[in-house]
Formats: structure tokens, sequence, C-alpha cells
């Protein structure tokens, strides 16, 4: 017999792995269509945490290293599809300094898939939950941040 405990694991087996995730989502896109996802009562994981900035472009490499720093286990960026950003170039930013970042996380000997850049239009609150429902399934495949529960900073 085995006795679930609070966060859905149980006696005698290991504990269930809930990843965090940060998700810095453009203010004209993705943060719409989250919005939207909410008001279709579309389910994604409340695991995701989100923040909304005025422009994925504006979402600067440190701070995608910061999330994960202080123990994100995901982060990513989402904004409008190319060819949409507000900015006319944002969204090209956004995904050479995602590129940048995953490689970097390569080069230091962890998982690159840690860090993520998707196209969400305003209109799509479906593909809003969707991203974040894949997202949160491939980190739960990575694992837990390394650097989880490690004092990186003094």
């Amino acid at each position: 017999m085995t006795v679930e405990r609070p966060g859905g694991s149980s006696a005698g087996s290991e504990p269930s792995f809930e990843p965090r995730i940060v998700a810095f989502c453009c203010y004209y896109c993705a943060y719409s269509a989250a919005d939207l996802a909410g008001s279709m009562r579309l389910q994604y994981p409340p695991n995701v945490r989100l923040i909304e900035v005025p422009c994925s472009g504006r979402v600067d490499p440190a701070l995608l290293l910061r999330a994960l720093e202080e123990g994100a286990d995901g982060v990513y960026v989402a904004g409008c599809m190319e060819g949409d950003c507000h900015f006319q170039q944002g969204n090209f930013r956004a995904k050479r300094r995602v590129g940048a970042i995953k490689k970097l996380l390569s080069q230091i000997g962890w998982e690159p898939e840690r860090v993520e850049m998707y196209n969400v239009p305003a209109s799509d609150g479906a593909r809003f939950a969707q991203v974040a429902r894949e997202f949160t399934e491939r980190i739960r495949e990575v694992g837990p941040n390394p650097a989880r529960g490690k004092k990186v900073r003094s």
C-alpha cells in the first residue's frame, strides 16, 4: 500500500519533481495570449510564473541567467510572431539572445533545453497554454536545476 503525500509523492518513492519555470512575456502578444488563455479558462501548469515585459527584445540575457541562478529550472521568452513585433526587431533580438544563452549553458555543462524562445500571437490563448504545458513537460524530463539549493553569491 502506498500513502499519498501532499505534493504528489508516495511514501517510499522519490519525491515528484515540480519544475519552477519563469516566462518573460511580451506585453503586446504573449502576455495578451496568457490573458486570453485565462479568459478562455484553458488549463496550463501553475509552475509557470509570468513576467510581463514591454517587448521580448528588452529581456537582457543577464535576466535569463539570473532566473536560473535564483533556482528556476527553466526559463523562456515569449514574444510576437516574427515580422509582427511592435518594435520591429525585438523578437529577432530576443531569439539571438536566447540562442547565445543556450550556447553558454552548453559550454558550462548545463542542458541548453532549460532556455527557449517562443512566438505567440495575442489572439492565440490556446497556443500560449500549449507552450506552457510543453515547456513544463520538457523541464520535467531534463530534471532539476543543478544550482538549486547552492548559494552562488556571497
